[in-house]
This record gives C-alpha cells, sequence and structure tokens, in this order.
C-alpha cells in the first residue's frame, strides 16, 4: 500500500511513482551504512584521548599528556603513530573502494553492502581485542574496507531506488545516519570514559560492530535496484523490482529509459578509462571537487579530534568529551534540516549559505584563539572563552551538516550517466578517501605547527569552493537521475562545451 504519490517527466513520458514502504524500509536499512561510518568517525577521537588507550598504545603521547610535560597546549598530541590510527582506515577505504566498484557492477548494490558489513564486524572484534599496534591497525584497515565497500555501494543504492521528487531527502539518509553515528560515538565515550583500566575504550571500539550487524542484517533484507537487475540481463527481475518499489503496474517509460541506459552500459567495456571521455569530465571534474572541497572545510579535522582539540584549547577530560557530544547533537540536528531543504530549495542554496557561515566562524575561532589561548599557558582559556568557542564551532558544524556533508555524497551519486556511475562513484569515494587520508595524519601536525592559523588555512579553502559553486556546480534538483545530460550538462554554461 503506498502512501504518497507523483508523477514526474521522464524521456519516455511520465514516471509515475508512489512513496511505497519498500522504499522507505529499504533505504532506512542502506543507510545504516551511514551509522557505521558515523561510528568509526566517531569513536577515533574519543578514544585517543582517553589515558589507558594512550598508555597502552602511545605511551609518548600519554607522557606528553601529563601535567607538567607539555611543550605547547597546541602540540600535546602531535604523534604520527597517533595519526596512523585514525588515518588508516581512511587508506584501506581508498584500496577497497576499487574492488567494490567491480562487485558493484558484477554483483549488484546489495551484495556489495553485505561485504561491507562483514568487513566491519571483522574489523570490530579485531580492534576490540586488540593487545599491540599491529593489531588495532590491521583492524582499522578491515574496517576501513568496510567503510570502501559501504560508501560506494549505499549512495548508489539510495539514488537509485529513490522516486525522483524525493531523491535528494533518502539520499541524506546516508549523511544521517553518519551524523547519528558521530553522536552515538560521542555518547559511548562520554560514558566508557567513566570506566577504569582498558575495558573502556575496548568497549567503545568493540560496539562498532552493533551499526556492522545492522548493515549486514538489512542487506539481506532490501530489495535489489532495478537498475542493477537490468544492468546484469535480468530485465524480468529488474521491472518486478521497479513495479515493487514504485506501487504500479505503470512503469513503462521509467523502465525502458533504465534498459536503454543499461544498453549503452553495456557497450562500455572499459568504465574508467571511459571517465576521461569528453563527455564525462564534467562529472569527473565535479565528483573529484567536491571530495576535495567537502574535506578541506576542515570538518573530518574537528569530527575526528574533537575530544583532543577540546582538550587542547584548555577543557578537562570530562568537558572535552561533553563537547564533543554537544557537536555531535548538533551535526545530527543540522542534518535534518538538509533532508526537509534539498529538493525544496535545492542544493547550490544550501551550499552557497552554508559557505558564508563556515568562513565567519572558522575566522572568528581563530581570532579568539590567537588573542585567549597561550602557547605554554598549562591553564588553557578561560571558561567563558571555551564556552563561544564550543558555540562557534557548533555553527561551523551546522552549516557543514545542512550543506557539504550530505551534499558531498548526494551530488557525484546522481549525475553520472549508468554506464560510468559505479565507476564514478568509485572515483568519487576513493577521492574522499585520500583528502581524508590526508587531513586525518596531518592535523595534529598542522596543529602544533600552524596554531590558530589552522582555522585560516581552512576558511581560505572556503572562500575558494564557494566562488567554485556559483560558477561551476549546477542544480540538479528535481532532475530524473537518467536525464541528467540533456537537462543539466547540455544546458550549463561552461560543460554544455564537452556534451558534443
Amino acid at each position: 500500500m503506498a502512501v504518497g504519490g507523483f508523477t514526474t517527466t521522464g524521456g519516455g513520458g511520465h514516471y509515475e511513482a508512489k512513496i511505497t514502504p519498500i522504499v522507505i524500509i529499504s533505504c532506512i536499512m542502506a543507510a545504516t551504512g551511514g551509522l557505521m561510518f558515523g561510528y568509526d568517525i566517531g569513536i577515533s577521537g574519543g578514544v585517543t584521548s582517553m589515558p589507558h588507550f594512550l598508555r597502552k598504545f602511545f605511551p609518548a603521547v600519554y607522557r606528553k599528556t601529563q601535567e607538567g610535560e607539555n611543550n605547547s597546549n597546541y602540540c600535546k598530541y602531535d604523534n604520527q603513530g597517533l595519526q596512523l590510527f585514525t588515518s588508516s582506515l581512511y587508506l584501506a577505504a581508498l584500496v577497497a573502494t576499487f574492488f567494490a566498484s567491480h562487485t558493484t557492477r558484477k554483483l549488484g548494490r546489495k551484495h556489495t553492502m553485505l561485504l561491507a558489513g562483514i568487513f566491519f564486524v571483522i574489523g570490530s572484534i579485531l580492534n576490540a581485542a586488540a593487545m599491540n599496534f599491529a593489531m588495532l591497525v590491521l583492524g582499522r584497515i578491515l574496517l576501513g574496507c568496510g567503510v570502501g565497500f559501504g560508501n560506494q555501494a549505499v549512495p548508489l543504492f539510495l539514488s537509485e531506488i529513490a522516486p525522483t521528487k524525493i531523491r535528494g531527502a533518502l539520499n541524506i539518509l546516508f549523511q544521517l545516519n553518519t551524523t547519528i553515528g558521530i553522536l552515538c560515538a560521542n555518547l559511548i565515550n562520554y560514558g566508557t570514559s567513566k570506566i577504569d583500566g582498558q575495558a573502556g575504550w575496548r568497549i567503545s571500539l568493540g560496539l562498532a560492530g552493533i551499526p556492522a550487524l545492522m548493515l549486514t542484517v538489512g542487506s539481506l533484507i532490501v530489495t535489489e535496484t532495478p537498475n542493477s537487475l537490468i544492468e546484469r540481463g535480468r530485465l524480468d527481475e529488474g521491472k518486478a523490482a521497479l513495479q515493487r518499489i514504485r506501487g504500479t503496474e505503470n512503469v513503462g517509460p521509467e523502465f525502458e529509459d533504465i534498459v536503454e541506459a543499461s544498453r549503452l552500459s553495456a557497450e562500455v567495456k572499459h568504465p574508467f578509462r571511459n571517465l576521461l571521455l569528453p563527455k564525462n569530465r564534467p562529472q569527473l571534474a565535479l565528483a573529484l571537487l567536491m571530495q576535495f572541497f567537502q574535506q578541506f572545510t576542515g570538518i573530518n579535522a574537528i569530527m575526528f579530534y574533537a575530544p583532543v582539540l577540546f582538550s587542547t584549547l584548555g577543557f578537562g577530560g570530562d568537558a572535552s568529551l561533553y563537547s564533543a557530544v554537544i557537536t555531535g547533537a548538533v551535526n545530527v540536528l543540522a542534518t535534518c534540516v538538509s533532508i526537509y531543504s534539498v529538493d525544496r530549495a535545492g542544493r547550490r542554496v544550501l551550499l552557497l549559505e552554508a559557505g558564508v557561515q563556515m568562513i565567519v566562524s572558522q575566522l572568528l575561532i581563530a581570532i579568539i584563539l590567537g588573542l585567549k589561548l597561550k602557547d605554554h599557558d598549562d591553564d588553557g582559556m578561560s571558561s567563558g572563552w571555551a564556552i563561544i568557542v564550543v558555540i562557534l564551532i557548533c555553527i561551523f558544524v551546522a552549516a557543514f551538516a545542512w550543506s557539504w556533508g550530505p551534499l558531498g555524497w548526494l551530488i557525484p551519486s546522481e549525475i553520472f550517466p549508468l554506464e560510468t556511475r559505479s565507476a564514478g562513484q568509485s572515483v568519487a569515494v576513493c577521492s574522499n578517501m585520500v583528502f581524508t587520508f590526508v587531513i586525518a595524519q596531518a592535523f595534529l601536525s598542522m596543529l602544533c605547527h600552524l596554531k590558530y592559523a589552522i582555522f585560516v588555512f581552512f576558511s581560505a579553502w572556503i572562500i575558494v569552493m564557494s566562488i567554485f559553486v556559483v560558477f561551476l556546480v549546477p542544480e540538479t534538483k528535481n532532475v530524473p537521475i537518467e536525464e541528467m545530460t540533456e537537462r543539466v550538462w547540455k544546458q550549463h554554461w561552461f560543460w554544455k562545451q564537452y556534451m558534443n
């Protein structure tokens, strides 16, 4: 039974579609991949600020954090091994995404999500049971394989199964679950930090297995996308799946468009090489630059290391974890704003408004830190100024959460034609992992050397990316996914030159 309905203009007439329970359930189950991803982003920062974890795996950092041994407020956690603990996940995800591109095409979106869940379960077990640094990093690498497979398959699944009119909102479920995962991780870290001994950090790392199991079970339940079934030659199953998820027998125009796109896709023997053709350069350039700019907003530097960052700013251990919980909650609420507005206001409006908000908040943070946080002051900032910094970070996080966070995944997942969609998503995920790895590996060292100016560094990049949006990011709101070429790229003042 459908809970709503509408029609959208398609290449062959009208795409009739109802918002069916199977669409909602499938999207929610698939989006647990975001929960898995978010939990792992949030958990590492809290764990790396726990004394028992540092004493076991990073004794040099532990000694620096003890009273009387801090050379600089900005350099307490500057350690390449500690950064490798966080960044190794993203390096593994970078490699895994190329294998995920193959499985997404050959096995389907559903089975690729299943593989992601399995990798995550094993990685969580290894991390929770880690006895040495090598075992710890191996667990993170397996988690990275889960991220690579999950981030490849889930956004594609969501874009292909969702009706055009609400594609943006349903796709952002992935990002919403990511923010919920971060918030859950911050809450768990706050609780486990009270547990004496090693049990605290082991529980934090081990609980990553819960969202992993949710994705694993969910991938067994969800319906495979019609696009994937048709792409693999299973036309009857594809049409039946399309009728189920659209809640109507009248799927002829949409089915014919998918079949035609699949026929063109089958003619492409080397999809990665095909990405370099002139007609695919706009999509490729946009996918790469969206990932670059998303990471160079500085958001993951804050989300990875939130407790560490707040500790650096002079907060006590409990206060730093509590502040991380606050930013995590803001992240979740602001993502809900994006779900409501992305298919109403459009993609460009959200990106541009958030750019201004992020620039102002980061520059104010830099000014306050420059004036109020002295390099060798053991007491850090006064509580009043520290609260202002938390508020400004929340303003920054909110802006990111309703713009570059979800749209950095949504836009690349909806702009590629079917013949290069899997390869294009693979490149997007891979480039995201490259830039995430760079930021994760470099942030604590950058904080040590640039000090408060690190926020000026990131705000300068936000200015650049806002200019990029003004001139080069087209609006994709309410455009059927198979009609992007005709209705978006061929109409854009700059990108149309590549479409002939």
